[in-house]
């Protein structure tokens, strides 16, 4: 059964560090672009970072570059988001997700064929 587990959320501060990571089962990550997105009530889903296969490009939302970084480890079937001066404003339900393109893609959830079932990260004084 192919599944995608993450785990790391939590609360901080504003301007804490967090990370996140996402741990697949039933396939190897190898050949697949990988993502984190999130939402929050009221809110489409919005890509945050991805990374394509074999590391070769990333991309990231505007409002986090500089701050977030993805990052994958093949060998361990897992993939990271290292969250850094974390907003206020990042306070969401975040997701990990699979895409058998190897290609990346923040703005097009649709490619993602395999997603987890999310992990809270609530950012607040």
């Amino acid at each position: 059964q192919l599944q995608l587990v993450e785990s790391g959320g939590g609360w901080v501060q504003p301007g804490g560090s967090l990370r996140l990571s996402c741990a697949a089962s039933g396939f190897t990550l190898d050949y697949y672009a990988i993502g984190w997105f999130r939402q929050v009530p009221g809110k489409e889903r919005e890509g945050v970072s991805c990374i394509a296969s074999g590391g070769s490009s990333t991309d990231y939302l505007g409002s986090v570059k500089g701050r977030f970084s993805i990052s994958r480890d093949d060998a361990k079937n897992t993939f990271y988001l290292q969250m850094n001066s974390l907003k206020l404003e990042d306070t969401g339900y975040y997701y990990c997700a699979a895409s058998s393109y190897s290609g990346c893609s923040v703005t097009n959830p649709n490619v993602y064929g395999h997603w987890g079932r999310g992990t809270q990260v609530t950012v607040s004084s």
